[in-house]
């Protein structure tokens, strides 16, 4: 399909599953369970590809922080090139403590509260990706008062119907809360484009996650390059920035990834076209595939004729089987010659505490390691601390090397912020 061979950091030695060079038991020794190990050189081959895919047209890749937005992998990122999407004041903190310079941050986001507009002014930021008129006035209002005039973008949701694996990650379809709805997006622009404190400089959308189909971001693209002539006609000329958005799938289980040198071939002479710069925002693309969730088997047992492996990683540490009904691939660590049907389950207190259900796994035991594969984008972002569970460590390995980039959490963690002896203030 275009992509070539995809570098994999993942593969088996004698039967013994490693992380590149670094035996994946290793790890678990030096760390304990559960824990996340991503692999550097998938990462740097993701991105590499699609630098090399959008090399045509003057582009920049901005790293979607919601995928995946630990330190480690911030740093590994922006030294390939990347800037930095965000969505939250929180992502837009952990941007710059990573090293991202304020011209390589872009906030997007349906529901910015006034303090982060303000946070994102203040910083200096490439632009913010606006999604309504009344969002485009509070940040002319802010940048009033800070005596500046505020680079802006418009989301446009282009109303594309398209097939996604989940309700839950399409964003460009009419009704969505994302966005301006395409039939408006030209008054709201010239709106914009009026404002004293407010400069026009893109047009962007986002129409999903975890696509593999390319045809959708042609008819976006050229959805919004209507618009972008339009604004034109209309005599507006500050616009520098056509931001296609992220979204590109990765294989879990038996989906085709997708055809970037399709993507080149159908979306670039759009782009091209506008003569604007083109944005980028992967997560999933660059991370997804670039992960394993290490967990040890607790228990085998049997229940109303089903067999169930009990691990020490449940919807606490990896929620997209239990929330999105997500497959993710199951592998002993250490190969094993016999198979049984099983469900992998977690420790949590719920019937929907589950990685995988009547799934063909090898006959794994109390004291084994199984490998939850491709959990790099959403994992460890969505973790939780429900039943007062500690989140697990995160490990980078680069090669015959690696290293803890997120300790795994202790106890007095769960109360930090907890205030033993509150001050009470009367209501009246």
């Amino acid at each position: 399909m275009g992509q070539g061979v995809l570098t994999t950091g993942f593969a088996r030695v004698q039967g013994e599953l490693y992380c590149e060079d670094v035996p994946l038991e290793r790890i678990a020794r030096h760390v304990g369970t559960p824990a996340y190990v991503y692999s550097a050189s998938t990462i740097r081959d993701r991105y590499e590809r699609m630098d090399q895919m959008l090399a045509p047209v003057p582009h920049r890749i901005h790293y979607t922080l919601k995928a995946n937005s630990s330190a480690g992998i911030l740093e590994l990122v922006r030294g390939l090139g990347a800037g930095a999407d965000v969505v939250s004041g929180g992502e837009l903190h952990r941007a710059r403590r990573a090293g991202f310079a304020p011209q390589d941050i872009i906030f997007g986001g349906v529901g910015k509260t006034r303090n982060e507009l303000a946070e994102a002014l203040d910083a200096g930021i490439l632009l913010i990706n606006a999604e309504s008129e009344a969002e485009i006035r509070d940040i002319d209002s802010l940048a009033r008062e800070r005596g500046i005039v505020a680079p802006v973008s418009i989301r446009v949701n282009p109303e594309i119907t398209l097939d996604s694996p989940h309700e839950y990650i399409k964003t460009g379809g009419r009704g969505h809360k994302f966005g301006i709805p395409h039939d408006e997006a030209l008054n709201v622009a010239l709106a914009a484009a009026e404002l004293p404190n407010v400069e026009l400089v893109g047009i962007d959308m986002h129409i999903g996650s975890q696509l593999t189909r390319i045809d959708p971001y042609r008819e976006g693209a050229e959805r919004l390059a209507s618009t972008i002539a339009a604004l034109r006609d209309h005599g507006v000329s500050s616009l520098r920035y056509l931001d296609l958005g992220g979204g590109l799938g990765v294989r879990y289980d038996s989906e085709q990834p997708p055809d970037l040198a399709r993507f080149a071939e159908l979306v670039l002479p759009v782009v091209q076209a506008t003569g604007l710069e083109l944005i980028m925002e992967p997560g999933r693309f660059l991370v997804g595939n670039a992960a394993v969730l290490l967990a040890s088997v607790l228990y085998r047992k049997r229940s109303g004729g089903k067999n169930y492996v009990v691990a020490d990683a449940g919807m606490t540490e990896l929620l997209r089987p239990s929330h999105y009904g997500a497959f993710h691939r199951i592998q002993s660590v250490q190969q094993q010659p016999q198979h049984a049907i099983v469900d992998v389950v977690g420790p949590v207190c719920e019937s929907g505490d589950f990685l995988a259900l009547d799934r063909e796994l090898e006959d794994v035991q109390p004291g084994d390691l199984l490998a939850v594969c491709d959990v790099g984008a959403y994992g460890y972002a969505m973790a939780s601390n429900y039943n007062s569970r500690l989140r697990p460590a995160e490990v980078l390995v680069d090669g015959d090397q690696f290293a803890v980039i997120t300790a795994r959490e202790q106890y007095d963690d769960l109360m930090r912020l907890e205030i033993a002896e509150p001050e009470w203030t009367r209501g009246l």
